[in-house]
């Protein structure tokens, strides 16, 4: 299984999302339906979990990884990227809260999460 997902760093902070019933927090986006091309999916699942509108022509690919799915034994690939945003960020549908998170925060995020708060730490994104 893949995931797409958008990491938006704001004064040395990484916006992260959290579903009801759920106590770690996570990079908006989600799964690719059939036929879709990354900027597909991801535009879409950030209109539906924060109800703004991503700008395809900026998507810049951050990386991606393998890693456990949170509280399950099987792993999927997380393909991540970066884009240019309008709109209020809001959440919707099945999110819970959206939080801020540096460095700091690090144990308070999906296994997935925490590889590419690694990488920005190691790049100096992320305090």
């Amino acid at each position: 299984m893949e995931k797409v997902a958008w990491i938006l760093v704001r004064d040395d902070k990484i916006l992260a999302a959290r579903n009801d019933g759920r106590t770690l927090f996570y990079l908006p986006g989600g799964q690719r339906e059939p036929g879709e091309t990354d900027a597909q999916t991801l535009t879409r699942e950030i209109w539906e979990e924060l109800t703004v509108r991503l700008d395809p022509r900026t998507l810049t690919l951050v990386g991606s990884c393998v890693t456990q799915r949170d509280g399950r034994s099987d792993t999927f690939r997380m393909i991540a990227y970066t884009a240019d945003y309008a709109g209020d960020l809001q959440p919707a549908s099945e999110i819970a809260e959206i939080a801020w998170f540096g460095y700091a925060d690090y144990d308070r995020v999906t296994p997935a999460a925490q590889h590419f708060f690694d990488q920005l730490r190691a790049a100096r994104q992320l305090v």
